[in-house]
């Protein structure tokens, strides 16, 4: 005796839909702001060190800081730009200056 079994049609449109969706997530600039109490050198070797810049671009930045009295050193997540702004706030004073008590400024906006 053979049983048989009848399938629900299953059209092709209802397999390619899809219950994902795609979210922008905001972006956030952290900026540099210049002070005269720290060198270039602490400038690029921060910079290299906690952004993973090349030291080409992070002479280019500290030149930009320099000129500007701020630079933007990332794009990134609310969460990420806030961290890398604390790390700039907690970097240290540049050791080659007598006259410098601590880490350079940053801030956050958000990236048009």
């Amino acid at each position: 005796m053979s049983t048989y079994v009848t399938l629900p049609e299953i059209k092709e449109t209802e397999i390619e839909k899809s219950d994902e969706q795609t979210f922008l997530v905001p972006q956030y600039n952290v900026i540099l702001l210049d002070d005269d109490d720290h060198t270039y050198e602490y400038v690029i070797e921060m910079l290299m060190k906690l952004f993973g810049h090349s030291m080409n671009r992070a002479y280019q930045m500290a030149c930009e800081v320099d000129a500007s009295g701020r630079v933007i050193v990332d794009t990134t997540t609310q969460e990420r730009a806030e961290l890398k702004r604390d790390q700039i706030h907690s970097y240290g004073a540049d050791w080659r200056l007598p006259r410098c008590k601590g880490s350079m400024s940053a801030t956050i906006e958000p990236a048009e």
